[in-house]
């Protein structure tokens, strides 16, 4: 039976999580800060106006990088099932 090191599993953990959040959430931040400057300038101080431009534009991220984010995920998801083998395997 080996040893797994469960820091670099948690490491390896974080660094798929914002992998995988980092499209959506960058393009929240930044379409969000685009409709603020947009109602600042314009002094429109609707707050619903900012929610359909963000789901749009995370919608359009989530389908341009879905296959990066899949591989991601299924590429991680084989590596925990090599290190599951290692710690069951006798």
């Amino acid at each position: 039976m080996q040893n797994i090191d469960i820091r670099a599993l948690l490491e390896q953990t974080f660094l798929v999580v914002l992998k995988l959040s980092a499209p959506a959430l960058l393009t929240a931040l930044v379409v969000g800060l685009i409709i603020s400057l947009f109602q600042a300038v314009t002094q429109i101080n609707e707050a619903t106006l900012s929610f359909v431009p963000k789901i749009l534009a995370i919608g359009a991220v989530l389908l341009l990088a879905g296959s990066f984010m899949s591989s991601t995920l299924i590429t991680f998801t084989h590596h925990l099932f090599d290190q599951l083998i290692l710690v069951g395997g006798t």
